[in-house]
């Protein structure tokens, strides 16, 4: 973790350092007994009860979208088997300094103005053999002044940074492309240029390789400008959660689904192997741009290796404050998801190893059930709430008191008083981003990155 006299720690808040008190087996009771009362309240309390009554009283037959009878059920159970593995995940140590094997590390950079000399100066401070690491940076046809503080950071450096610049803005594929091409390390980084690590991310992220079964690791993805505002102090609390709770259960089976853009790391050899396939990916027949970070997360697992998550290689990404940048980021993640999802399921999750391949198929299978129910559940609620105005209010109660205990598995990685802003984050999806997923897969084709 960076102190305070890190360049890193001066423009970014870290999370407070744990006290001498072991909490951790107090939040795993609270969260076992959260997870209890949900399950009994749910069971003897069935809250959209009115929903399926008017549903039935038009003759649609509900049964099977009864979440206390099936899908509920289903995904309780897994929500418990997810927090078992989550219980059991530990960080790999970190490489040690004298015998981290070389690495590149790659930024791609488009329009990014000061912010990518920050990146660059964040990697050239973090704790790693000189003489073994490699600094690319690649500015994307830039038409501001990305270039100059590109040419000014490497000028500080010296020969610690190689740069350069493509004729026309190609996208970020292009860029990591041009990058992992010219670069000479075992291992591949690849940060955002609207990024920053901490000084322990290098090490860390080489730690997983010493087994010849990774592939890929994951870094832990934080909000640099968390206290802009209330969306970034959600988002902050919903990276949280979806590293240090999803990807740390995911790792513990090494099938990480989605290594991060902002921070990943590739066994360089793999990369080299599946390369000019992923630089030309196509879905339904158009050239595919965006979600380069799952897709070659699934290439490499493709190829035999383990995907893992590692806690510990931290990278602060700065990430919308208004509601209409928000949107695209999240259109854009969901246009990735479903392409990389089919990938997954009809290709590479029956490569994984047979203990592997069987969580993954239960996880997948009903994780994405959820998509159709929720669509089916909304539609008869807005018609329930027509009849039935009262049961908006035991929804909404609902949705706090089940997005509150989820929340509570934030408090492993900080305690803080922002747990508030994950419950809040339910409410604002719920009433402001449920269309984004329907409509991403509606326009699953577009190619568009929308946040420039």
């Amino acid at each position: 973790m960076a102190g305070t006299n890190d360049p890193v720690s001066t423009a970014i808040e870290l999370p407070e350092a744990a006290s001498a008190y072991n909490w951790d087996p107090l939040l795993k009771l609270i969260i076992l007994l959260g997870l209890a009362a949900v399950a009994v309240i749910s069971i003897h309390n069935d809250v959209f009860s009115p929903v399926w009554e008017v549903a039935e009283a038009h003759g649609i037959e509900t049964t099977v979208w009864r979440p206390s009878i099936l899908w509920f059920a289903l995904g309780f159970l897994m929500v418990v088997f997810r927090t078992l593995l989550w219980f059991c995940y530990r960080p790999i140590p970190p490489a040690a300094l004298h015998d981290a094997p070389r690495m590149t590390v790659i930024i791609p950079a488009y329009n990014e103005g000061p912010m990518v000399a920050k990146s660059i100066d964040s990697i050239a401070a973090a704790r790693y053999d000189p003489g073994q690491l490699e600094i690319i940076v690649v500015d994307d046809g830039s038409t501001d002044d990305t270039w100059e503080h590109i040419q000014e950071a490497a000028a500080r450096l010296g020969d610690r940074v190689q740069t350069l610049r493509l004729e026309h803005n190609s996208g970020k594929r292009a860029a990591l492309a041009a990058g992992f091409q010219r670069g000479t390390g075992e291992i591949f980084v690849t940060v955002d240029s609207d990024s920053v690590v901490t000084p322990a991310a290098l090490l860390a992220l080489a730690g997983p390789f010493r087994s010849e079964r990774v592939g890929v690791v994951a870094g832990k993805v934080q909000v640099y400008n968390r206290r802009e505002g209330v969306i970034p102090r959600m988002l902050h609390v919903r990276f949280t959660l979806a590293f240090d709770f999803l990807r740390a259960y995911q790792s513990t089976f090494g099938t990480v689904y989605c290594s991060p853009g902002a921070l990943s790391a590739y066994r360089a050899s793999a990369v080299r192997k599946v390369l000019d396939e992923w630089l030309n990916q196509k879905f339904l027949g158009a050239q595919v741009a965006t979600g380069e970070d799952r897709a070659l997360t699934n290439d490499i697992m493709c190829l035999g290796y383990d995907s893992v998550y590692q806690k510990d290689a931290q990278v602060f990404t700065v990430v919308p404050t208004r509601y209409k940048k928000l949107c695209r980021m999240f259109l854009r993640w969901n246009r990735s998801y479903i392409r990389e999802e089919l990938r997954l399921a009809t290709t590479i999750v029956w490569k994984r190893p047979p203990l592997a391949r069987s969580i993954a198929v239960i996880d997948k299978l009903i994780t994405n059930l959820r998509f159709p129910v929720i669509s089916v559940s909304m539609l008869l609620l807005a018609a329930t709430v027509y009849h039935h105005p009262l049961v908006l209010p035991r929804v909404l109660v609902s949705i706090g008191l089940i997005s509150f205990v989820y929340s509570l598995y934030y408090l492993r990685s900080e305690r803080s008083f922002d747990i508030v802003y994950g419950v809040l984050f339910e409410y604002f999806s719920f009433f402001a981003m449920f269309w984004i997923f329907p409509w991403a897969f509606l326009t699953v084709r577009s190619k568009g990155w929308m946040t420039r």
